[in-house]
């Protein structure tokens, strides 16, 4: 009967913890793979040395060398966030994104840009949301976002995606080229190649530029090409390492060219570090949700639930029909040389058989 009422408990026990290993994989986990609304302000910073770059001082445009560095800052924007309605609402997130790009021996500020875009809260890719923006310093514009532009999704695969890029307009893919390990931690290396595509600026920027660096152009546009390569730890879909490979080319309608920006920029050592820690720690807040709690429960679960069965459905054990000891009942009794009943069972030793008592 106590077996029972044990085995009850038991199984009763592995069956509440395939209930939560359930719960935790079903319903937790994929709301915890999603961008959080309260993100911290996030910083990085990338260096290109040596470089080649534009640089306009009091309207006099001039072509210079030095190292270059890029700060991008992201920040949540709650208020935007609140506001989302519809589809958007619950399952997006609104970012303020800016830039800066500075000389580093001047401090001289080379570019900048600032935005406010939608992203999708699982897949970390851009939505649609008519109150975008874009503002590179001349004017604040609209702008449709798409693809992945500051993060991959939630467990990113081995395969190819779609990256906006800021100065066609448009994305282009990013294809799988490799795993490898940065700082220990696991990442896919994704590379997109943009080749000779043309960046579009406004009309007379454009004549300023060609008056001033292709003599005799009235105007002209400028080629682009980009190797952007992302290394991505792909349990959080968080960007570990970025290098990109730029090369913009002023083409004068007389024929003439000039090179307006070659540099290659890299994640400083820091930024790769600090990214690299977080991206870990975060993936092992995921993984402990999404793999080890439920995966835990499970085999508790299915180990207490067939202990408990076992101990539940055993049979109680038989009453002995044996007498006591010394009762005779259970031998085979018969009459003796003698003619008296007597038992017909061995003694237990031979040698103790027929002695007599000492």
């Amino acid at each position: 009967m106590r077996s029972r009422v044990i085995g009850t408990v038991l199984f009763g026990a592995g069956v509440l913890a395939l209930v939560f290993a359930a719960g935790l994989a079903f319903f937790v986990a994929p709301r915890v793979e999603r961008l959080p609304y309260d993100l911290d302000r996030t910083q990085s910073v990338a260096e290109a040395p040596n470089a080649r770059f534009l640089q306009i001082t009091d309207g006099k445009a001039e072509v210079n060398q030095g190292t270059l560095r890029s700060t991008v800052t992201v920040q949540p924007d709650v208020k935007e966030t609140a506001r989302l309605d519809g589809k958007l609402d619950g399952d997006a997130v609104v970012w303020l994104v800016g830039q800066e790009v500075v000389r580093t021996d001047t401090k001289a500020l080379i570019s900048a840009y600032s935005t406010s875009l939608a992203l999708d809260r699982k897949t970390g890719a851009a939505v649609r949301w008519d109150k975008q923006w874009l503002d590179t310093g001349n004017n604040r514009q609209r702008v449709d976002y798409s693809g992945q532009i500051y993060k991959f999704p939630f467990g990113t695969g081995k395969k190819t995606y779609d990256i906006f890029d800021r100065d066609i307009g448009t994305t282009q893919p990013a294809r799988f080229v490799k795993t490898e390990k940065i700082k220990g931690l696991e990442t896919y290396q994704f590379t997109q190649e943009i080749r000779d595509a043309r960046q579009e600026l406004p009309a007379d920027r454009l004549q300023i530029l060609a008056a001033q660096l292709l003599p005799g152009a009235t105007t002209g546009h400028v080629s682009y090409s980009n190797t952007r390569s992302v290394w991505v730890e792909p349990t959080t879909g968080q960007f570990v390492k970025v290098q990109e490979t730029q090369n913009k080319t002023l083409v004068g309608d007389n024929g003439q060219k000039a090179v307006i920006l070659d540099a290659v920029f890299t994640y400083t050592d820091d930024t790769i570090a600090r990214s690299a820690d977080t991206a870990a720690a975060n993936r092992q807040r995921l993984q402990l949700v999404t793999v080890y709690a439920p995966v835990g429960l499970l085999v508790v679960g299915l180990a207490l639930t067939a202990v408990g069965l076992a101990m539940t459905l055993r049979r109680p054990r038989a009453a002995s029909v044996d007498g006591g000891p010394g009762s005779g009942r259970g031998r085979h009794t018969g009459p003796g040389p003698d003619g008296s009943l007597a038992s017909t069972t061995p003694p237990a030793d031979p040698d103790l058989a027929g002695k007599p008592g000492r």
